[in-house]
């Protein structure tokens, strides 16, 4: 009993003298890191199955494809007027409402459409400046240049003046032209559009400044959505968008992708992205929510497997290959991105290579014990009871 321990104790000073020192293993370089866990990674050996026994466990074969890849990114968003599209009205002159052409919230609007007449005594004193200062240029004897440049001058800063309120250059010509002094100022809509909100009521006082309507172009709108962070690199602007919402059960609109945030959210790991569609029928309405489909090409011509064919072992990715005497040999390989059902392989493998697509599983560990299908696995006894007729 004591020389045992007196062995024991000497086999394990010597492993200690050998062992490396602990500073040594933070030197330790990536390629032996590696190196390490390859030799730690449980050993894989080839797996030999008859027809018969691949049959019993659900074996499926398919082969390494080369061709395009496409990966579906899916998002949920909303339809909101398009920024671009909106237009505010406001007062640009003290007054008071004395008729209101549009008077109630969601009216369509054509471009030049009154929306309302503005009463106001500054306008009407301004118009009058102006005859005044019209007649005082036209009284000016010509002979006398300096007196008619700044006759002239006091013409212009009166005209001026009332373009500053949106007096069309029209309205300013007939005014000059007649004499007659508009106690109103009609405002009208700048563009095509909605009545998103109204903020006046006839007879109300208004002041500089103040918005009076909110009108929104909705011929084109925007479907604002998130993408998470891994999937950033799939898209871009230009690119075209599916979107499909719950009131048109069976359909969808086709987009492109107009602008994608700069800026990523700290607490949900996304990217705002922001969809353009035509809207010249109105179905697109702002409220809405809808689904994205974003279709992102992975490359062209690219190498890809099903999916079910790789095992992730979380250290390394296998599948297992046919090889030339029917064996199926672990294989590692490197995966790209994953577009639905299939990963794109970045080397391991060639196009054309047939492959394990189904009960992989099974086979891995059956590779792992390498007892190469003699029923250690369920579902390879081949007695009797689990023949098929």
């Amino acid at each position: 009993m004591k020389r045992a321990l007196a062995i024991l104790i000497a086999v394990l000073s010597a492993g200690a003298c050998q062992a490396k020192p602990k500073s040594a293993v933070g030197e330790m370089t990536a390629e032996e890191h590696a190196r390490m866990q390859a030799d730690t990674a449980p050993q894989r050996m080839p797996v030999r199955l008859s027809a018969e026994q691949a049959r019993a466990i659900g074996v499926a074969f398919s082969v390494v494809q080369r061709g395009p890849l496409v990966r579906t990114v899916r998002s949920v968003g909303q339809v909101v007027p398009a920024e671009s599209n909106l237009a505010e009205i406001t007062a640009r002159i003290d007054g008071f409402v004395e008729q209101l052409f549009v008077n109630a919230t969601g009216t369509s609007l054509r471009r030049g459409q009154p929306l309302l007449t503005l009463y106001s005594p500054m306008l009407v004193a301004a118009q009058e400046e102006l005859l005044a200062a019209k007649r005082l240029a036209g009284g000016v004897d010509s002979n006398d240049a300096e007196a008619w440049r700044n006759g002239q001058a006091l013409l212009e800063a009166a005209r001026r003046r009332l373009a500053y309120w949106e007096i069309s250059p029209s309205q300013i010509e007939r005014l000059e032209r007649t004499g007659e002094v508009t106690k109103t100022l009609t405002l009208t809509a700048p563009s095509d559009g909605v009545v998103l909100e109204k903020m006046v009521v006839a007879g109300q006082s208004v002041m500089a400044g103040m918005k009076l309507y909110r009108i929104a172009d909705l011929r084109t709108v925007w479907i604002e959505g998130a993408v998470f962070e891994q999937d950033l690199a799939l898209i871009r602007v230009g690119a075209r968008v599916r979107a499909e919402l719950a009131g048109y059960p069976g359909q969808s609109f086709t987009g492109r992708v107009s602008f994608v945030w700069p800026i990523v959210d700290e607490q949900s790991r996304t990217v705002r992205v922001r969809v353009a569609f035509p809207n010249s029928g109105g179905r697109l309405k702002p409220g809405m929510y809808a689904t994205l489909f974003f279709e992102a090409l992975i490359g062209r011509d690219v190498l890809h497997v099903p999916a079910e064919a790789v095992v992730q072992t979380g250290e390394r990715n296998l599948v297992f290959v046919v090889g030339a005497g029917g064996a199926l040999e672990p294989r590692e390989i490197v995966l790209g991105p994953r577009a639905g059902g299939r990963f794109q392989v970045l080397s391991g493998l060639a196009s054309g290579e047939r492959i394990v697509a189904s009960a992989n599983f099974l086979v891995d560990a059956e590779s792992r014990l390498g007892t190469s299908g003699q029923a250690a696995m369920p579902g390879m006894d081949m007695g009797t009871e689990n023949k098929r007729p």
